[in-house]
């Protein structure tokens, strides 16, 4: 290690994600790859670039800004906007040449006064968020914007609130209410794309598939599901690591860490590993936590505190200043996954790799090879 932590992120391991994405579809229907977020922590444009690579069509994000970007470093297929705008982030959006999600007719009126645009109406079939939950008034934005000088009516669309739920069926009641509303609408404008599936949704039900489906989670190797990517044939493209900054004895008795929330009971040593939560490790894995040295589990013992984090190495100690230490990612037999880390947070694994913060650079790479202009 040269620095004191590291995110690497194999791109070709996106574009296989892709690839194999595209494999649950049928001809005709596109991928569109969720960029949001930077890339859910990963970098948005080099695994934009790495998902068209693979066979992705559009490309989706959640802010305006995030569209101008990769429209400012040469990015040129669709791009989807699918946050709320401000009227600033509908000017934006609209010079990025993005699409946009409307739900009401006097945001399509303010596309058509900034000379106009490609809209996405929507339908709250359940999620509770952005869009009407009138099928209606959905219809009536819809046609006003294929009406409307300068508008055109690109798609319709929803989101799926419990895709990742497999036991859950209200997926299918929400698919049965927007299959309701768009099955009219779409014989009257054949044109517009239909869209509804998530990365979930994707692996779960080709019933919701229709034109396109826009898939964030998974491309990145991470399972909708929480569970296991290997189960659903993907890479987890994100390797998290450190190394062993000092190694120390420590006496029975004796504590680590901020609130002495780690006192050894037998003589032990503890590694120092100069990453913390100042770098996106959550301070709830205090005492919850392991980490791969020399290809075996150390526990993470004591505080996580801003710069570092502490592992029980054992006595004699398993590891010296130097080695190298894996938060995410395999060493040797092992392997510590995003999932593994959420499922001790109590979250889901893409607020694990979101949560990596610009202190930790990402270095890319193809299979080991490195890319210098990812």
């Amino acid at each position: 290690m040269t620095i004191r932590a590291l995110a690497r992120v194999n791109l070709a391991a996106i574009e296989r994600n892709v690839a194999r994405l595209r494999r649950e579809l049928a001809a005709g229907v596109a991928l569109c790859a969720v960029v949001k977020a930077d890339g859910y922590g990963h970098g948005a444009l080099p695994a934009a670039r790495a998902a068209l690579a693979g066979g992705a069509r559009w490309l989706a994000v959640a802010a305006a800004a995030e569209a101008e970007a990769l429209r400012g470093a040469g990015i040129d297929v669709p791009i989807l906007v699918m946050g709320a705008l401000s009227p600033g982030e509908l000017d934006v959006a609209l010079a990025a040449r993005a699409d946009v999600v409307a739900w009401d007719e006097g945001f399509v009126e303010a596309v058509a006064a900034r000379g106009g645009g490609a809209v996405h109406v929507k339908l709250d079939s359940g999620m509770g968020r952005l869009g009407t939950r009138d099928a209606g008034c959905a219809t009536r934005v819809a046609e006003f914007a294929a009406a409307t000088d300068g508008v055109r009516l690109a798609g319709a669309l929803t989101h799926f609130a419990t895709a990742d739920d497999r036991e859950d069926g209200f997926l299918d009641e929400q698919l049965a209410r927007f299959e309701a509303w768009v099955t009219p609408l779409r014989a009257a404008h054949p044109q517009m794309l239909v869209h509804a599936a998530n990365s979930a949704a994707t692996l779960r039900d080709a019933a919701t598939h229709f034109d396109l489906v826009r898939t964030g989670v998974a491309i990145y190797g991470l399972d909708p599901f929480g569970e296991d990517p290997a189960a659903r044939e993907l890479e987890p493209a994100l390797e998290l690591s450190s190394y062993v900054g000092a190694v120390k004895a420590v006496a029975p008795g004796e504590s680590v860490g901020y609130g002495r929330r780690f006192v050894a009971r037998a003589p032990t040593y503890v590694a120092t590993l100069p990453i913390g939560y100042g770098d996106g490790v959550r301070r709830a894995l205090t005492n919850n936590a392991d980490v791969l040295v020399r290809g075996e589990r150390r526990a993470l013992v004591g505080t996580v505190s801003m710069d570092n984090i502490t592992l029980d190495v054992g006595s004699p100690p398993a590891a010296a200043t130097g080695d190298a230490a894996i938060l995410i990612g395999a060493q040797g037999s092992e392997r510590i996954t995003a999932e593994e880390v959420a499922r001790r947070l109590d979250t889901i694994n893409y607020e694990i790799t979101c949560g990596l913060l610009p202190r930790v650079p990402r270095e890319y790479h193809r299979d080991g090879a490195l890319e210098d202009d990812p």
